[in-house]
């Protein structure tokens, strides 16, 4: 998937934040920054299949308003004049918002959830929606409304998901920032498909509103970008407390927005690249990730083969998985099965078939799992381990059966290496690692103590000093 590049193709190329420096300079102005972004879309999204909604007249209209806002001198947000592209279960007040379901195909809300009306207020322009699997469920990006998404690095290959629209539309340049998902891998898996980066906060630190379930720790929403850089800007636009919210943490965003890197040297790195022997790895993935720890090491760091015990990660997250979709899509599911992919039906039936007894021995196990990371990164910094187990697939494969030769047994299997940490609470980041001799991206998973997302970031933006600036395709 190559062809000649376009007149401002190397603004759609920059990180944002050089790009938020440029507008906010009045070096690059708001609108200019859009059509370079809408004329990119035009030309290479037919083949990505990454923006499944676009409102090109409405983001005209942003663009305008925010070139407006700084000629008058007013104060403008860390995103003033960017565009966005938000993913397709978050809703957007006057634009359809789908979940990659029949049952949503012509759904308009009435107003933006607080993840959406955050980006706005930080000056972000909504470009339009990305796309998911239907409901967000699973890691590979397909529905019944829109297809497939394709891998910017091989067409034909999976961006994974479930933001694997957000992921593609990164890579390819067609937005400098995204936003997505994270239950079970949805913002690392695709980054790492994709060789971008997505963070997995820990839960709470972007507060979910509305949301039927505010106790709820499984799911989280995050950032997306090019950089650790970005993802870090786009952090402290959409971190912060909220009332309406009761697990939101109290940390303001804007101490997120530019992280030092961490010193390298006396760095204690704990690596496994299988999860302490729970999940298949393919032989290249941990292969390809060796050479960014004889980096590491060459800086100074020291790092051991090492990984908290989280053996009781699976019963944890396939209990309250299960337990949610049950409470978020039961009702769908009775009503109108036949309209449902069969992963939704399968896990909301799971879910009916829990006792209570069933829920309160997962709770438990997630109380034990807890403090087992707690006192594992007493003695380690960071962990890192593969972001997945196995690399791009066909799109016409719904999923890996198997993985380096093992069989799984469902859908959820070849995505444990970020199931099992998802689990933790810890906040979690894939970072590019590095490339297979044939040009594919390798994800390194960053994973931090619980409620650490600051040392995560320095951390990882440390890493990437150390790797250099990650690829992008050839569009």
């Amino acid at each position: 998937m190559t062809s000649a590049a376009a007149p401002g193709d190397d603004l759609c190329l920059r990180p944002a934040t050089e790009l938020a420096a440029l507008v906010r300079g009045k070096e690059v102005s708001a609108r200019e920054l859009l059509e370079a972004h809408l004329a990119r879309i035009e030309r290479i999204d037919p083949q990505v299949n990454a923006i499944v909604t676009l409102d090109a007249e409405g983001a005209r209209a942003a663009a305008d308003a925010a070139d407006a806002a700084l000629a008058a001198g007013a104060e403008v947000g860390p995103l003033h004049g960017l565009p966005v592209a938000h993913k397709d279960t978050h809703a957007t007040g006057g634009m359809r918002t789908t979940w990659g379901s029949p049952l949503h195909a012509d759904t308009v809300p009435a107003r933006d959830e607080l993840v959406v009306e955050r980006l706005r207020r930080a000056g972000a322009v909504r470009v339009g929606k990305t796309n998911l699997p239907e409901f967000a469920a699973g890691s590979h990006t397909f529905n019944p409304l829109f297809g497939a998404t394709h891998n910017p690095w091989r067409h034909g290959l999976s961006a994974g998901g479930s933001s694997g629209g957000a992921a593609a539309a990164l890579a390819a340049g067609l937005v400098p920032v995204a936003e997505g998902s994270d239950m079970g891998g949805s913002l690392r898996n695709p980054a790492a498909f994709c060789g971008v980066v997505g963070l997995r906060p820990s839960p709470g630190r972007v507060p979910t509103w509305p949301a039927g379930l505010g106790w709820a720790t499984l799911s989280v929403q995050g950032p997306m970008g090019r950089t650790v850089g970005d993802v870090a800007l786009t952090l402290s636009a959409i971190a912060g407390p909220d009332p309406r919210v009761p697990i939101a943490l109290s940390e303001a965003g804007a101490s997120f927005a530019a992280p030092r890197p961490a010193q390298l040297r006396g760095l204690r790195v704990a690596w496994t690249p299988d999860l302490g022997g729970l999940v298949p790895v393919e032989p290249v993935i941990p292969q390809v990730l060796a050479g960014v720890l004889a980096r590491l090491e060459a800086e100074g760091a020291v790092v051991e083969e090492a990984c908290p015990d989280l053996r009781e990660a699976d019963e944890v997250f396939g209990t309250l998985r299960a337990w949610l979709f049950e409470a978020t899509f039961g009702d769908v599911v009775r009503r109108s099965p036949e309209k449902v992919k069969e992963a939704i039906r399968g896990n909301a039936a799971r879910g009916a078939a829990l006792s209570g007894a069933d829920v309160a021995r997962a709770e438990l196990a997630h109380t034990r799992l807890h403090e087992q990371v707690v006192g594992f990164f007493d003695r380690y910094d960071v962990l890192l381990a593969p972001t997945t187990q196995v690399l791009p697939f066909p799109v016409e494969q719904e999923y890996p059966a198997e993985v380096a030769g093992v069989p799984q047994e469902d859908y959820l299997g070849w995505m444990r290496s970020c199931t099992l940490v998802s689990a933790t609470g810890c906040p979690a980041l894939s970072l590019p690692g590095g490339y297979t001799d044939d040009g594919l991206p390798v994800g390194l998973q960053v994973v931090a103590a619980p409620r650490a997302d600051l040392r995560l970031l320095e951390v990882a933006a440390a890493i990437e000093q150390v790797t250099g600036p990650a690829r992008l395709p050839a569009l």
